[in-house]
Protein backbone atom coordinates (compact mmCIF):
# COMPACT_ATOMS: atom_id res chain seq x y z
CA UNK A 1 0.00 0.00 0.00
CA UNK A 2 1.46 3.73 -0.94
CA UNK A 3 2.70 5.35 1.68
CA UNK A 4 2.45 9.45 0.84
CA UNK A 5 4.23 10.57 3.57
CA UNK A 6 7.11 8.27 3.22
CA UNK A 7 6.94 9.10 -0.70
CA UNK A 8 7.45 12.92 -0.25
CA UNK A 9 10.21 12.16 2.23
CA UNK A 10 12.17 9.60 -0.58
CA UNK A 11 11.50 12.37 -3.23
CA UNK A 12 12.94 15.01 -1.09
CA UNK A 13 15.70 13.17 -0.52
CA UNK A 14 15.59 12.72 3.04
CA UNK A 15 15.51 9.04 2.90
CA UNK A 16 15.85 5.84 0.13
CA UNK A 17 13.35 4.25 -0.86
CA UNK A 18 14.74 0.81 1.02
CA UNK A 19 15.17 3.12 4.30
CA UNK A 20 11.23 3.12 3.49
CA UNK A 21 10.37 0.19 2.71
CA UNK A 22 12.53 -1.19 5.84
CA UNK A 23 10.24 1.46 8.10
CA UNK A 24 6.92 0.11 6.62
CA UNK A 25 7.72 -3.70 7.05
CA UNK A 26 8.69 -2.34 10.92
CA UNK A 27 5.47 -0.50 10.88
CA UNK A 28 3.17 -3.39 9.81
CA UNK A 29 4.60 -5.71 12.34
CA UNK A 30 4.97 -3.49 15.51
CA UNK A 31 2.18 -0.41 14.09
CA UNK A 32 3.59 3.44 15.64
CA UNK A 33 3.96 6.33 13.53
CA UNK A 34 6.16 6.35 10.64
CA UNK A 35 8.43 9.69 12.20
CA UNK A 36 8.85 7.48 14.99
CA UNK A 37 9.66 4.32 13.48
CA UNK A 38 12.59 6.52 10.94
CA UNK A 39 13.83 7.78 14.07
CA UNK A 40 13.95 4.14 15.98
CA UNK A 41 15.53 2.66 13.06
CA UNK A 42 18.31 5.69 13.08
CA UNK A 43 17.24 7.25 9.31
CA UNK A 44 15.97 10.28 10.57
CA UNK A 45 15.65 11.94 14.01
CA UNK A 46 12.39 13.10 15.33
CA UNK A 47 13.42 16.80 14.91
CA UNK A 48 13.98 16.60 11.12
CA UNK A 49 11.22 14.69 10.59
CA UNK A 50 8.69 17.14 12.53
CA UNK A 51 10.73 20.03 10.63
CA UNK A 52 10.04 18.72 7.61
CA UNK A 53 6.27 18.39 7.89
CA UNK A 54 6.09 22.04 10.07
CA UNK A 55 7.64 23.97 6.86
CA UNK A 56 8.18 27.64 6.65
CA UNK A 57 7.82 29.42 3.80
CA UNK A 58 11.37 31.24 3.43
CA UNK A 59 11.71 35.16 2.90
CA UNK A 60 12.50 36.08 -0.30
CA UNK A 61 15.07 38.90 -0.42
CA UNK A 62 14.90 38.66 -4.48
CA UNK A 63 12.36 39.32 -7.15
CA UNK A 64 14.26 35.77 -7.97
CA UNK A 65 13.26 33.93 -5.12
CA UNK A 66 9.55 34.55 -5.30
CA UNK A 67 9.66 31.91 -7.86
CA UNK A 68 7.39 34.45 -10.27
CA UNK A 69 8.65 35.93 -13.42
CA UNK A 70 10.17 39.94 -13.56
CA UNK A 71 7.10 40.63 -16.35
CA UNK A 72 4.61 39.08 -14.15
CA UNK A 73 5.66 41.34 -10.96
CA UNK A 74 6.22 44.22 -12.67
CA UNK A 75 2.65 43.94 -13.97
CA UNK A 76 1.52 43.56 -11.03
CA UNK A 77 2.94 46.79 -9.34
CA UNK A 78 2.14 48.91 -11.79
CA UNK A 79 -1.40 48.00 -11.42
CA UNK A 80 -0.93 48.92 -8.06
CA UNK A 81 0.51 51.64 -8.69
CA UNK A 82 -2.02 52.69 -11.03
CA UNK A 83 -4.88 52.35 -8.46
CA UNK A 84 -3.05 54.69 -6.51
CA UNK A 85 -3.27 57.63 -8.60
CA UNK A 86 0.28 56.40 -10.46
CA UNK A 87 2.25 58.20 -7.71
CA UNK A 88 3.86 55.87 -4.54
CA UNK A 89 6.16 55.08 -2.33
CA UNK A 90 8.14 51.15 -2.10
CA UNK A 91 6.87 50.66 0.94
CA UNK A 92 3.35 51.46 -0.06
CA UNK A 93 3.58 48.98 -2.91
CA UNK A 94 5.27 46.63 -0.24
CA UNK A 95 2.35 46.70 1.65
CA UNK A 96 0.00 45.56 -0.94
CA UNK A 97 1.98 43.40 -2.56
CA UNK A 98 3.04 41.74 0.95
CA UNK A 99 6.46 41.69 -0.71
CA UNK A 100 9.36 42.46 1.19
CA UNK A 101 10.79 45.73 0.50
CA UNK A 102 14.23 44.48 -1.08
CA UNK A 103 11.92 42.82 -3.77
CA UNK A 104 9.81 45.49 -4.07
CA UNK A 105 13.14 48.16 -4.12
CA UNK A 106 14.86 45.99 -7.06
CA UNK A 107 12.04 45.79 -9.13
CA UNK A 108 11.57 49.19 -9.48
CA UNK A 109 15.15 49.92 -10.37
CA UNK A 110 14.63 47.42 -13.31
CA UNK A 111 11.39 49.70 -14.07
CA UNK A 112 13.31 52.86 -13.97
CA UNK A 113 15.77 51.41 -16.32
CA UNK A 114 13.03 50.44 -18.81
CA UNK A 115 11.31 54.32 -18.07
CA UNK A 116 8.44 52.71 -16.60
CA UNK A 117 8.36 54.82 -13.20
CA UNK A 118 10.33 58.01 -12.36
CA UNK A 119 11.37 59.89 -9.41
CA UNK A 120 8.43 62.69 -8.17
CA UNK A 121 10.05 63.60 -5.20
CA UNK A 122 12.64 62.37 -2.70
CA UNK A 123 13.74 63.90 0.92
CA UNK A 124 16.50 62.43 1.54
CA UNK A 125 19.29 60.06 0.03
CA UNK A 126 17.14 56.61 0.80
CA UNK A 127 15.43 55.21 -1.72
CA UNK A 128 12.44 54.63 1.20
CA UNK A 129 11.89 58.10 0.65
CA UNK A 130 11.62 58.63 -2.59
CA UNK A 131 8.06 59.18 -4.18
CA UNK A 132 7.42 57.55 -7.54
CA UNK A 133 5.62 57.92 -10.41
CA UNK A 134 4.24 55.95 -13.62
CA UNK A 135 5.63 57.37 -16.48
CA UNK A 136 3.72 57.76 -19.83
CA UNK A 137 5.08 54.29 -21.07
CA UNK A 138 4.16 52.85 -17.71
CA UNK A 139 0.82 53.88 -17.45
CA UNK A 140 0.25 52.27 -20.84
CA UNK A 141 1.37 49.20 -19.79
CA UNK A 142 -0.46 49.36 -16.30
CA UNK A 143 -3.79 49.73 -18.43
CA UNK A 144 -2.61 46.91 -21.08
CA UNK A 145 -2.27 44.77 -17.50
CA UNK A 146 -5.58 45.65 -16.18
CA UNK A 147 -7.22 45.03 -19.21
CA UNK A 148 -5.69 41.05 -18.82
CA UNK A 149 -6.50 40.91 -15.05
CA UNK A 150 -8.01 43.56 -13.06
CA UNK A 151 -6.13 41.45 -9.72
CA UNK A 152 -4.37 43.56 -7.20
CA UNK A 153 -3.06 42.53 -3.98
CA UNK A 154 -0.62 39.95 -2.16
CA UNK A 155 1.89 38.85 -5.08
CA UNK A 156 0.65 34.82 -5.54
CA UNK A 157 2.94 32.23 -4.73
CA UNK A 158 4.14 29.35 -8.09
CA UNK A 159 1.65 26.61 -7.90
CA UNK A 160 4.53 23.98 -7.19
CA UNK A 161 5.06 26.28 -4.40
CA UNK A 162 1.79 25.77 -3.01
CA UNK A 163 0.99 21.66 -4.19
CA UNK A 164 4.72 21.54 -2.21
CA UNK A 165 3.55 23.03 1.06
CA UNK A 166 0.31 21.09 1.37
CA UNK A 167 2.08 18.11 0.95
CA UNK A 168 3.97 18.40 3.46
CA UNK A 169 1.41 20.12 5.70
CA UNK A 170 -0.70 16.88 5.31
CA UNK A 171 -3.43 16.58 7.91
CA UNK A 172 -2.55 12.80 8.04
CA UNK A 173 0.62 13.02 10.04
CA UNK A 174 -1.48 15.40 12.83
CA UNK A 175 -0.82 13.31 15.96
CA UNK A 176 -3.64 12.89 18.31
CA UNK A 177 -4.35 9.84 20.83
CA UNK A 178 -7.33 9.17 23.22
CA UNK A 179 -6.18 12.25 26.11
CA UNK A 180 -7.30 14.56 22.89
CA UNK A 181 -10.42 13.28 21.84
CA UNK A 182 -11.22 13.32 25.25
CA UNK A 183 -10.16 16.31 26.03
CA UNK A 184 -11.96 18.46 22.43
CA UNK A 185 -15.25 16.70 23.36
CA UNK A 186 -15.25 17.15 27.51
CA UNK A 187 -18.22 19.64 27.12
CA UNK A 188 -20.29 16.72 25.02
CA UNK A 189 -21.71 13.86 26.44
CA UNK A 190 -21.02 10.94 24.46
CA UNK A 191 -20.27 7.28 24.88
CA UNK A 192 -17.25 5.29 25.07
CA UNK A 193 -18.13 3.47 21.61
CA UNK A 194 -18.21 6.49 20.47
CA UNK A 195 -15.41 7.97 21.67
CA UNK A 196 -12.97 4.63 20.29
CA UNK A 197 -14.61 5.09 16.92
CA UNK A 198 -13.87 8.78 16.86
CA UNK A 199 -10.15 8.81 17.56
CA UNK A 200 -9.10 6.84 14.61
CA UNK A 201 -11.41 8.43 12.46
CA UNK A 202 -9.75 11.42 12.81
CA UNK A 203 -6.54 10.50 13.47
CA UNK A 204 -6.54 8.57 10.13
CA UNK A 205 -6.71 12.11 8.65
CA UNK A 206 -9.14 10.41 6.07
CA UNK A 207 -12.75 10.34 4.83
CA UNK A 208 -15.60 9.63 7.43
CA UNK A 209 -19.16 8.73 7.02
CA UNK A 210 -21.49 10.10 9.91
CA UNK A 211 -24.79 8.65 9.85
CA UNK A 212 -27.93 8.73 11.93
CA UNK A 213 -30.85 10.64 13.20
CA UNK A 214 -31.45 14.10 13.28
CA UNK A 215 -30.09 16.07 16.90
CA UNK A 216 -27.65 13.40 17.98
CA UNK A 217 -24.71 15.95 17.51
CA UNK A 218 -22.93 14.50 14.38
CA UNK A 219 -22.01 17.61 12.91
CA UNK A 220 -21.27 19.28 16.40
CA UNK A 221 -19.05 16.52 17.02
CA UNK A 222 -17.51 16.90 13.85
CA UNK A 223 -16.78 20.97 13.88
CA UNK A 224 -15.54 20.88 17.37
CA UNK A 225 -12.92 18.17 16.25
CA UNK A 226 -11.98 19.83 13.56
CA UNK A 227 -11.79 22.97 15.37
CA UNK A 228 -9.62 21.18 17.96
CA UNK A 229 -6.84 19.75 15.45
CA UNK A 230 -3.40 21.00 16.77
CA UNK A 231 -0.74 23.02 14.74
CA UNK A 232 -0.68 25.65 11.89
CA UNK A 233 -0.25 25.54 8.99
CA UNK A 234 0.55 28.45 6.31
CA UNK A 235 -1.79 29.42 3.31
CA UNK A 236 -0.78 31.79 0.44
CA UNK A 237 -3.00 34.48 0.24
CA UNK A 238 -3.25 33.94 -3.65
CA UNK A 239 -1.56 31.21 -6.28
CA UNK A 240 -0.10 31.81 -9.59
CA UNK A 241 -0.78 29.45 -12.68
CA UNK A 242 0.12 29.60 -16.08
CA UNK A 243 0.41 33.55 -15.42
CA UNK A 244 -3.22 33.03 -14.17
CA UNK A 245 -4.51 34.37 -10.45
CA UNK A 246 -6.32 32.33 -8.31
CA UNK A 247 -7.48 34.00 -4.72
CA UNK A 248 -7.17 31.26 -1.90
CA UNK A 249 -6.88 32.72 1.51
CA UNK A 250 -10.33 33.80 3.04
CA UNK A 251 -10.80 35.67 6.03
CA UNK A 252 -14.09 33.45 6.64
CA UNK A 253 -12.32 30.21 6.47
CA UNK A 254 -8.62 30.98 7.46
CA UNK A 255 -8.24 32.11 10.72
CA UNK A 256 -4.97 34.22 11.36
CA UNK A 257 -2.30 33.75 14.15
CA UNK A 258 0.38 35.70 13.22
CA UNK A 259 2.69 36.63 16.23
CA UNK A 260 4.94 38.38 14.18
CA UNK A 261 5.73 42.69 15.30
CA UNK A 262 6.66 44.53 12.69
CA UNK A 263 7.46 47.98 15.01
CA UNK A 264 10.75 49.07 14.98
CA UNK A 265 11.52 46.63 12.22
CA UNK A 266 13.07 49.16 9.84
CA UNK A 267 11.90 49.23 6.07
CA UNK A 268 13.23 45.99 4.86
CA UNK A 269 10.28 43.84 6.10
CA UNK A 270 12.25 40.28 5.16
CA UNK A 271 14.14 41.59 9.02
CA UNK A 272 10.46 42.04 10.90
CA UNK A 273 8.80 38.37 9.98
CA UNK A 274 9.94 34.87 10.23
CA UNK A 275 7.91 33.87 6.67
CA UNK A 276 7.26 34.65 3.30
CA UNK A 277 4.50 37.16 3.79
CA UNK A 278 2.50 35.95 0.79
CA UNK A 279 1.79 33.27 3.31
CA UNK A 280 -0.62 33.72 6.42
CA UNK A 281 0.32 31.14 9.26
CA UNK A 282 -3.63 29.80 10.23
CA UNK A 283 -5.28 27.19 12.07
CA UNK A 284 -6.10 24.60 10.00
CA UNK A 285 -9.00 25.43 8.35
CA UNK A 286 -12.84 23.44 8.77
CA UNK A 287 -15.08 24.44 6.15
CA UNK A 288 -19.06 22.94 6.27
CA UNK A 289 -21.48 23.48 3.76
CA UNK A 290 -24.97 22.10 3.63
CA UNK A 291 -27.83 22.17 1.19
CA UNK A 292 -26.60 25.08 -0.56
CA UNK A 293 -23.58 23.21 -2.11
CA UNK A 294 -23.68 22.36 -5.99
CA UNK A 295 -21.06 21.32 -8.06
CA UNK A 296 -20.20 24.60 -9.42
CA UNK A 297 -18.90 25.23 -5.90
CA UNK A 298 -16.37 22.77 -6.47
CA UNK A 299 -14.95 23.93 -9.41
CA UNK A 300 -12.77 27.49 -9.82
CA UNK A 301 -14.86 30.25 -10.34
CA UNK A 302 -13.64 32.91 -12.99
CA UNK A 303 -15.05 36.37 -12.77
CA UNK A 304 -14.79 37.86 -16.48
CA UNK A 305 -14.77 41.45 -15.19
CA UNK A 306 -12.14 40.38 -12.64
CA UNK A 307 -10.35 38.47 -15.15
CA UNK A 308 -9.06 36.61 -12.00
CA UNK A 309 -10.11 33.02 -9.83
CA UNK A 310 -12.06 31.99 -6.26
CA UNK A 311 -10.46 29.12 -5.13
CA UNK A 312 -13.03 26.59 -4.67
CA UNK A 313 -14.79 25.62 -1.51
CA UNK A 314 -12.33 22.23 -0.93
CA UNK A 315 -9.17 23.72 -2.31
CA UNK A 316 -9.95 26.37 1.04
CA UNK A 317 -10.57 23.52 3.12
CA UNK A 318 -6.83 22.03 2.01
CA UNK A 319 -4.57 20.62 5.23
CA UNK A 320 -8.08 20.65 6.77
CA UNK A 321 -11.17 19.32 7.41
CA UNK A 322 -14.58 19.37 5.16
CA UNK A 323 -17.76 18.49 6.74
CA UNK A 324 -20.38 18.30 3.77
CA UNK A 325 -23.99 18.39 6.78
CA UNK A 326 -27.36 17.08 5.58
CA UNK A 327 -25.76 15.16 2.90
CA UNK A 328 -28.69 14.15 0.45
CA UNK A 329 -29.96 17.12 0.81
CA UNK A 330 -28.49 19.19 -1.79
CA UNK A 331 -29.81 20.60 -4.70
CA UNK A 332 -27.77 18.08 -6.81
CA UNK A 333 -28.26 14.37 -6.70
CA UNK A 334 -26.30 12.60 -4.00
CA UNK A 335 -24.69 10.47 -6.77
CA UNK A 336 -22.86 13.45 -8.96
CA UNK A 337 -21.52 15.15 -5.88
CA UNK A 338 -19.78 11.88 -4.58
CA UNK A 339 -18.94 11.08 -8.60
CA UNK A 340 -16.82 14.23 -8.27
CA UNK A 341 -15.58 12.90 -5.21
CA UNK A 342 -14.34 9.41 -6.24
CA UNK A 343 -10.73 10.41 -7.42
CA UNK A 344 -10.09 12.90 -4.82
CA UNK A 345 -10.84 10.64 -2.21
CA UNK A 346 -9.01 7.62 -3.85
CA UNK A 347 -5.78 9.43 -5.62
CA UNK A 348 -5.25 12.01 -2.86
CA UNK A 349 -5.20 14.65 -5.97
CA UNK A 350 -7.52 16.95 -7.61
CA UNK A 351 -7.39 18.62 -10.88
CA UNK A 352 -9.03 21.69 -11.59
CA UNK A 353 -9.64 23.28 -14.51
CA UNK A 354 -9.09 27.10 -15.95
CA UNK A 355 -11.58 28.98 -18.03
CA UNK A 356 -8.86 28.07 -20.80
CA UNK A 357 -9.41 24.22 -20.63
CA UNK A 358 -6.02 24.30 -19.00
CA UNK A 359 -5.94 21.57 -16.33
CA UNK A 360 -3.43 21.52 -13.80
CA UNK A 361 -2.86 19.02 -10.80
CA UNK A 362 -3.35 19.97 -6.95
CA UNK A 363 -2.79 17.75 -3.85
CA UNK A 364 -6.29 16.64 -2.09
CA UNK A 365 -5.68 16.57 1.47
CA UNK A 366 -8.12 17.14 3.76
CA UNK A 367 -10.47 15.38 5.94
CA UNK A 368 -13.71 14.67 4.57
CA UNK A 369 -16.46 13.82 6.31
CA UNK A 370 -20.38 13.07 5.49
CA UNK A 371 -22.63 13.74 7.88
CA UNK A 372 -26.54 12.53 7.11
CA UNK A 373 -29.82 12.09 8.47
CA UNK A 374 -30.87 9.85 5.54
CA UNK A 375 -30.64 5.86 5.04
CA UNK A 376 -27.06 5.11 3.15
CA UNK A 377 -28.37 2.85 1.24
CA UNK A 378 -30.63 5.35 -0.53
CA UNK A 379 -27.64 8.08 -1.01
CA UNK A 380 -24.50 5.87 -1.65
CA UNK A 381 -24.03 2.79 -3.52
CA UNK A 382 -21.60 -0.12 -1.92
CA UNK A 383 -18.51 0.90 -4.40
CA UNK A 384 -18.71 4.09 -2.56
CA UNK A 385 -18.52 3.35 0.78
CA UNK A 386 -15.42 1.23 0.20
CA UNK A 387 -13.76 4.59 -0.97
CA UNK A 388 -14.67 5.89 2.75
CA UNK A 389 -12.71 4.70 5.23
CA UNK A 390 -14.21 5.15 8.29
CA UNK A 391 -18.52 4.65 8.75
CA UNK A 392 -19.69 5.93 12.05
CA UNK A 393 -23.32 5.04 13.26
CA UNK A 394 -24.59 8.54 15.99
CA UNK A 395 -27.41 6.54 18.15
CA UNK A 396 -29.75 7.96 20.06
CA UNK A 397 -29.20 9.03 23.82
CA UNK A 398 -29.19 6.71 26.70
CA UNK A 399 -31.81 7.73 29.27
CA UNK A 400 -28.44 8.68 31.86
CA UNK A 401 -26.62 10.92 28.47
CA UNK A 402 -30.00 12.46 28.25
CA UNK A 403 -29.86 13.65 32.20
CA UNK A 404 -26.45 14.28 31.69
CA UNK A 405 -27.26 16.88 28.73
CA UNK A 406 -29.56 18.09 30.40
CA UNK A 407 -27.83 18.86 34.13
CA UNK A 408 -24.64 20.65 31.91
CA UNK A 409 -27.55 22.50 29.53
CA UNK A 410 -28.91 24.10 33.05
CA UNK A 411 -25.77 24.68 34.75
CA UNK A 412 -24.91 26.22 31.64
CA UNK A 413 -27.78 28.53 31.90
CA UNK A 414 -27.87 29.39 35.71
CA UNK A 415 -30.76 27.28 36.50
CA UNK A 416 -30.69 24.89 39.01
CA UNK A 417 -30.94 20.91 38.18
CA UNK A 418 -34.29 19.40 39.29
CA UNK A 419 -34.13 15.37 39.93
CA UNK A 420 -37.25 15.12 39.59
CA UNK A 421 -38.28 17.83 36.73
CA UNK A 422 -35.90 15.43 34.98
CA UNK A 423 -37.99 12.69 35.57
CA UNK A 424 -40.89 13.66 34.79
CA UNK A 425 -40.23 15.33 31.31
CA UNK A 426 -38.42 11.78 30.57
CA UNK A 427 -41.93 9.89 31.96
CA UNK A 428 -44.38 12.24 30.15
CA UNK A 429 -42.90 13.26 26.89
CA UNK A 430 -39.99 10.27 26.12
CA UNK A 431 -41.09 7.47 27.79
CA UNK A 432 -44.99 7.18 27.62
CA UNK A 433 -44.99 8.48 23.83
CA UNK A 434 -42.00 5.63 22.85
CA UNK A 435 -40.11 9.46 21.85
CA UNK A 436 -36.24 8.95 20.81
CA UNK A 437 -34.17 10.48 23.16
CA UNK A 438 -32.40 13.41 20.78
CA UNK A 439 -29.39 14.72 22.55
CA UNK A 440 -30.29 18.70 20.99
CA UNK A 441 -33.72 18.90 23.40
CA UNK A 442 -32.68 19.52 26.38
CA UNK A 443 -31.26 22.65 24.80
CA UNK A 444 -34.09 23.27 22.88
CA UNK A 445 -36.37 22.82 25.86
CA UNK A 446 -34.32 24.77 28.62
CA UNK A 447 -34.64 27.75 25.97
CA UNK A 448 -38.07 27.68 26.15
CA UNK A 449 -37.77 27.77 29.77
CA UNK A 450 -35.37 31.12 29.53
CA UNK A 451 -37.51 32.18 26.78
CA UNK A 452 -40.99 32.47 28.64
CA UNK A 453 -38.90 33.19 32.28
CA UNK A 454 -37.81 35.91 30.39
CA UNK A 455 -41.00 37.24 28.78
CA UNK A 456 -42.10 37.06 32.41
CA UNK A 457 -39.45 38.82 34.19
CA UNK A 458 -38.61 35.80 36.36
CA UNK A 459 -36.37 33.51 37.25
CA UNK A 460 -35.77 30.03 34.83
CA UNK A 461 -36.74 27.05 36.64
CA UNK A 462 -36.92 23.68 36.03
CA UNK A 463 -40.51 22.47 37.14
CA UNK A 464 -42.67 20.10 36.04
CA UNK A 465 -44.91 22.85 34.81
CA UNK A 466 -42.18 25.03 33.02
CA UNK A 467 -41.41 21.56 31.27
CA UNK A 468 -45.09 21.24 30.55
CA UNK A 469 -45.09 24.95 28.89
CA UNK A 470 -41.84 24.34 26.76
CA UNK A 471 -42.61 20.95 25.49
CA UNK A 472 -46.00 22.04 24.85
CA UNK A 473 -44.30 24.96 22.30
CA UNK A 474 -42.02 22.59 21.03
CA UNK A 475 -43.10 19.26 20.15
CA UNK A 476 -45.30 18.35 17.63
CA UNK A 477 -47.66 15.88 17.02
CA UNK A 478 -46.80 14.64 13.36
Amino acid sequence: MANPIGELLVREGLISSVQLAQALAHQRQNNGRLGDILASLGFLTTNQFRQFFQPVPQVPLKVSDTGLSEAFLTDLLLKAAYLEAGTFSLQQISDTLSLPFSVVDELAELMKADQLVAIRSATGYSRASHVLELTKRGRERAEAALDTSRYVGAAPVPLRDYSRAVTRQCVRQVEVDDEWIRHSLKHMVIGERMLSQLGPAFGSGRSIFFYGPPGTGKTSITEILGRALPGHIYIPQAIEVSGHVIRLFDPSIHFSVEDESREDAGLDLSRSVKHDPRWKKCRRPVVMVGGELTLNMLDLRYDASSKFYEAPIQMKAGNGVFILDDFGRQQVEPRQLLNRWIIPLERGTDFPTLHTGLKFEIPFDQITVFCTNLRPGDLVDEAFLRRIRHKIQVQYQTEDEFREILRRVCEGQGIAYDAEAAEYLLDNYYRKGGRPLTGSHPRDLVEHIVDRARFMRRLPELTPETVDLAAASYFVEM
